[in-house]
């Protein structure tokens, strides 16, 4: 189902969502208020969202549809507008699976990509399961006792003080990474590098929505940075971040990496060569298995990792493959990460 308001752009979506043999078009509406009606109606697997609309905007309707019928739901936002891109984040926060850009005319030069990637997008989405979410304040995740269970007993392996935390994800990064860091002090100790899959058009606003919704300071990574304790950098769109000679940052325009750039892989791998057993790694909710890797090679170098239990990930992709290959030193829910994150950086605390 398209949920759109300029009958232009809703027209091309239709267009571009048609002519795709993987999808079938079940409803194109022009405001939230007939995209909640025709829900239920038409049972889409799969929902194209518009944030700015007249009455209820995108962000209420997703609140409303994840509260009531959680369907999967792909924003497709303006990359260039501000105030359209906090609106998005939140979006996300509220139970969004990702953020795409509104498609060109068919005479624009990047209309293929852009048509491409939506399609892609929708596709993907289509098949992640969500669940229901309660309204915006009583929000809560979902997870197994068990599950909590086991994470308390498991250990993070006793190593050196971190000097920086790594910190990655993809589908559901954003408000995993607004629960994470916002649990963490303005004060926190160590510097915090961050890639998150996502359009390169959306960093700058994503960078700019998180260092509204955490203590900790955030931004894009430059080039020959020295991290500080308590800013958080995250790595720019189309660019690869690592930690490179000396600790500074780097960025690198190397192909992607298992269809990523930039890539969790990198970034880890970069941390364990430069901080050695110093490095904090943390891989979060994803599609894929980009992290993994890079995660093990922390792991082996005798820095304490980090991967997000199952009960809690909106898509226990990368995660999955961490604990496949036995480089996550601890598995936690993500209301759980960013205590052990804590007793992780103070030394002579019992983990």
């Amino acid at each position: 189902m398209l949920v759109e308001d300029s009958l232009v752009v809703r027209q091309l979506l239709a267009h571009i969502v048609s002519r795709d043999p993987r999808l079938a078009l079940v409803a194109a509406v022009d405001s939230g208020e007939e995209a909640l009606r025709e829900i239920h109606r038409v049972q889409p697997d799969v929902i194209s969202m518009d944030i700015r609309l007249p009455g209820i905007d995108g962000l209420e309707t997703t609140r409303r549809i994840m509260a009531e019928r959680p369907t999967p739901i792909v924003v497709v936002a303006d990359a260039i507008e501000d105030s359209s891109l906090k609106i998005s984040m939140n979006a996300l926060r509220a139970g969004a699976l990702s953020v795409v850009e509104k498609p060109v005319g068919t005479g624009h030069r990047a209309y293929e990509a852009i048509a491409d990637q939506i399609c892609t997008q929708l596709r993907i989405m289509s098949q992640v399961p969500v669940i229901r979410r309660r309204p915006i304040g009583a929000e809560r995740l979902a997870r197994t006792e068990p599950g909590r269970d086991e994470a308390r007993t498991a250990p993070i392996p006793a190593t050196q003080a971190p000097s920086v935390l790594a910190v990655a994800a993809s589908t559901g990064g954003p408000p995993a990474f607004a629960k994470l860091l916002g649990a963490l002090p303005a004060d926190f100790s160590l510097p915090v590098l961050l890639v998150q899959h996502m359009g390169a058009a959306f960093m700058e606003g994503f960078a700019d929505w998180l260092n509204g919704v955490v203590p900790l300071t955030v931004v894009i990574a430059r080039e020959g940075v020295r991290p500080q304790a308590g800013h958080v950098y995250v790595a720019p769109g189309d660019r690869h971040l690592t930690l490179g000679p000396g600790g500074l940052l780097t960025l690198v325009d190397e192909p992607p990496v298992g269809g990523q750039r930039p890539s969790a892989t990198l970034l880890f791998r970069s941390v364990a060569r430069v901080a050695g057993p110093r490095g904090l790694g943390v891989l979060l909710t994803g599609m894929g298995e980009d992290g993994a890797a890079g995660l093990l090679d922390m792991h082996l170098a005798g820095a304490a990792t980090i991967a997000e239990h199952e009960s809690s990930a909106v898509v226990y992709g990368m995660p999955a493959a961490a604990v496949r290959l036995k480089a996550a030193g601890t598995v936690l829910p993500l209301d759980l990460i960013a205590p052990r994150v804590l007793r992780a950086t103070q030394p002579g605390l019992a983990p």
